[in-house]
Formats: C-alpha cells, structure tokens, sequence
C-alpha cells in the first residue's frame, strides 16, 4: 500500500492528539484480535484437536462398552463355577465324613478283633488246663460217680453238672472262634470300604481343585478386565477434559474474533477490517487514487485489487465489494500487515 493522504494522515493526527477514545478503542481490540489472528493456525489445531479427541471418546466408549460386556459375562461364568465349586465342596465334606465314619468303624472293628483274640486266648488256655487236669486225674466214671453219690437225687444231678460242664466248654469256645471270624470278616469289608470311600474322596478333591483352578483363572480374567475396564474410562475422561478444553479455547478465540469483528464497525461500517485503520487509510471515505495509485475505503493499489479479483480500481467498486476484497485480503488479521497504518494503530 501507498502512504495515505496528506488529508487521511492529518485526520488520523488530530484524532491522536486530542486522544479520541474511538481510535483507543479500535486500537485495543485490534491487538487481540492479532493475537487471535495469529492463531489461525491454532483454530485448525483446536478443531483437529477437538475432532480427534472425540474420535478418540468413540473408540474409548467402544472399549469400555466391549469390556463392559466381557466383564458382565465373566461374573456370571465365575458365579456358575463358584456355586459348582460349592456343590463338589459340600460333596467332598460329605465324602470325608463318609470315609472318617468307615474308618471310625474300621477301627472298632479292629478293636473288637483284638479283644476275641484275647478272649479265644483265653478260653483255649482254660480249657487247655482242663484238659491237663482231666488227663492227670483222669475223667470219672459213672462207677465213680455212684459210688460217691450220697444218694439218687445226688447222682443225677452229678452227671448232669458234668454234661453240662463238657457242652458249656465246647459252646463257649465255638462262639468265640465264630465270633472271631465275624470280626474278622467285617475288618475285611470295611477296609476295602474305607479304600473305596478314601478313593471316591481323593475324586471328589481332584475334581474340587480343577474347578478352584479354573475359576482361579476366571477371577484373574475379571480383575484384569476390571482394570482394563477403570484403564480405559481414566483415558476417556482425561480425552475429554482435553477435548473440552479445546473447545473452551476455541471459543475464546472465536469470541476474541467476533469482538474484533465488532470494533470494526464505524460510521460508514460495518468494516472489513478494523475501523481504526480504515480511519487512518481514508477516514472512512470512498477516495480517488493517490499519488502512489491507492484507492477506495481501504486505499488497495491496483496491483493488489487486480490480484484480489477486482476489476477496474477499487473507488470504482461498491462498498460492498471493497468490503468482500477487503476482508480477503484481510484474512481474520494474517494480512494486517498490507497496510500501513495497521502498525500505526498496533494491530501489528
């Protein structure tokens, strides 16, 4: 651009001096709106920013509802093993009572044999000393025993006390031999039972360690889901604190830019670019060419109008176009530098 005219520059100058609140104003919010401008590049960033964190929130949501799933399955397989690891649990308790209640009579019955041992013991040693006794004196003889009857009442009774005697001996021993072998019998039975119970519990207990193990295994699943689980939510959050502020950001810049869009009204507005420069270039006014060429409300040599698309010159052109022009050329404050007085006020 060419320096403004003699006129402009001598407006701009008054208004300086008599410290105008209009050029204060329009000065002030041009240097945030630079500073906004600046950041053009930061818009794109913050909307790449915001569009990938709520990328990233879909597939975040996505994981946790899959792990969600995952977990809600894994509890129902870990209740379902947990209740059959109760089931064979209870099972193996009643097992082992089973088994130590065999055992118990395993014992007794051992007991009981060792007690007809004595006890046969015993009664073949009585009768071994009959015997000898017997053998020595040697039995007696219904002779004998008449003779030494006192009478017949005597006699019978005599010989009935010795049948008696002889049968009680035999029967007695009988018994404790049969009774012997019934011991001995249920010893056997029960031992090959405890075996059995003992085996069936051994079962049972191999059975109830697979499923612990198992189910060991499940819990491990459903706590690494679970932390998978908290993982993924933790990550979601942080990506949408960061997305939401970006998006605060965002705003900022976008309000920064509105109010920038607003100090550029002016008498004769609204402008394209901030009415504090628009002062200084033409005071506001539609002016011919200068002497380096520039014109119009915005003061564009024709070099510039010509690139920008206009035609003929730009005081030439309607406002409206100067201001279509204008704010491309403009481009949100990158080319606030295309003017002059741009640094003049401190746009720039």
């Amino acid at each position: 651009m060419g320096p403004a005219r003699g006129f402009a520059v001598l407006a701009f100058a008054v208004l300086l001096l008599a410290g105008g609140a209009l050029v204060r104003a329009g000065a002030s919010q041009p240097i945030r709106l630079a500073a906004g401008a600046g950041t053009g590049q930061d818009e794109g960033s913050l909307r790449g920013r915001i569009g990938a964190g709520k990328a990233r929130e879909r597939t975040l949501s996505g994981a946790i509802a899959r792990l969600a799933a995952l977990e809600r399955a894994t509890a129902r397989d870990v209740a379902v093993l947990e209740a059959r690891v109760g089931d064979v649990q209870a099972a193996l308790a009643a097992a082992q009572t089973l088994a130590q209640a065999t055992q118990a009579r395993l014992e007794l019955a051992q007991k009981r044999v060792i007690r007809l041992l004595g006890r046969l013991e015993e009664v073949r040693t009585k009768l071994a000393a009959l015997l000898r006794s017997r053998y020595v004196d040697g039995e007696p003889d219904y002779l004998t025993v008449v003779l030494h009857a006192r009478g017949f009442n005597d006699l019978l009774e005599t010989a009935s006390f010795l049948q008696r005697v002889q049968h009680a001996d035999s029967r007695l021993l009988g018994v404790v031999r049969s009774a012997r072998a019934e011991a001995t019998d249920q010893r056997r039975v029960l031992t090959a039972l405890s075996a059995r119970r003992r085996r069936a519990a051994d079962a049972v207990a191999r059975h109830r360690d697979a499923l612990s193990g198992i189910l060991a295994g499940l819990r491990q699943r459903r706590d690494a889901l679970a932390q998978a689980h908290a993982a993924r939510a933790a990550a979601l959050t942080r990506t949408r604190l960061g997305r939401r502020r970006a998006e605060k950001a965002l705003g900022r810049l976008l309000a920064a830019r509105a109010a920038a869009a607003v100090s550029a009204a002016g008498p004769g507005g609204p402008w394209a670019i901030p009415y504090a420069i628009v002062q200084c270039e033409s005071g506001g006014q539609n002016l011919p060419p200068n002497s380096a060429g520039a014109s119009g409300y915005y003061q564009m040599l024709p070099d510039t109008w010509h690139g920008l698309g206009g035609s003929g010159q730009a005081f030439q052109s309607s406002k409206v176009e100067q201001d279509r022009l204008a704010a491309r050329l403009w481009a949100g404050g990158a080319g606030a530098r295309n003017w002059v007085c741009a640094s003049l006020v401190g746009v720039v």
